[in-house]
């Protein structure tokens, strides 16, 4: 990078969220962080919150790990805000990865700041790593039946569960995969379903959610 650019901040995002949106049926825009969350959310018919940095700990009120990663807490605040003119606009969310872990830190629950494990980034990011099973009735169940092969590209995980959410899929050894909210339209996936090989159900599902089906 040059080094007058150094310096400069960057919006980045995998082109492959837009992709799967856009094969799905839907018309995908990139949101800026200099945007007002409430008028911008009045304006669309869902959001994806896609993965990323860490969320800073000093926003569930946790002290930093010495593993923590890179966080972004401009970022931070501005998904916080988004998710609070989403569900006041009742617009419906599709959270990934870092998204899952937003929205659970937005209503209060807390996270494991370094597990590992699950952060398989040496991994081809396609690779369907470990199975996730789905809660009966669950919105994740409607859209995968009982179980999945899923990637694992993170390496923080839910904690405490916040207010509101219920937890929808989990993995073998217990992590929290995926998450519903009981009072708005909010779903959360912890993989990357954005990176698997083939489009997922879940943005086929997203789109036929935000024309009202």
């Amino acid at each position: 990078m040059l080094p007058v650019l150094a310096d400069l901040d960057l919006e980045l995002y995998f082109q492959n969220y837009s992709r799967r949106v856009a094969e799905a049926g839907g018309l995908p825009v990139l949101l800026s962080r200099e945007t007002d969350p409430a008028l911008v959310a009045e304006r669309l018919d869902g959001i994806v919150l896609p993965g990323g940095a860490d969320v800073d700990p000093a926003f569930y009120g946790a002290e930093a790990d010495p593993e923590l990663l890179r966080t972004e807490p401009e970022r931070d605040v501005f998904e916080l805000a988004l998710l609070d003119a989403a569900a006041a606009a009742d617009v419906p969310v599709l959270a990934i990865c870092r998204g899952l872990q937003v929205v659970n830190v937005w209503r209060g629950g807390t996270l494991h700041q370094h597990v590992p494990e699950h952060g398989l980034f040496e991994e081809p990011p396609d690779k369907l790593q470990h199975e996730v099973t789905f809660t009966r009735g669950s919105v994740l169940a409607g859209v995968y039946g009982p179980s999945a092969m899923v990637n694992s590209l993170h390496h923080q995980t839910v904690d405490r569960l916040g207010e509101g959410l219920e937890v929808t899929a989990e993995a073998p050894d217990g992590t929290v995969e995926g998450l519903e909210c009981s009072d708005a339209p909010v779903v959360a996936v912890q993989w990357h379903p954005e990176l698997l090989p083939e489009p997922d159900p879940i943005f086929d599902w997203f789109i036929a959610r935000t024309a009202g089906a």
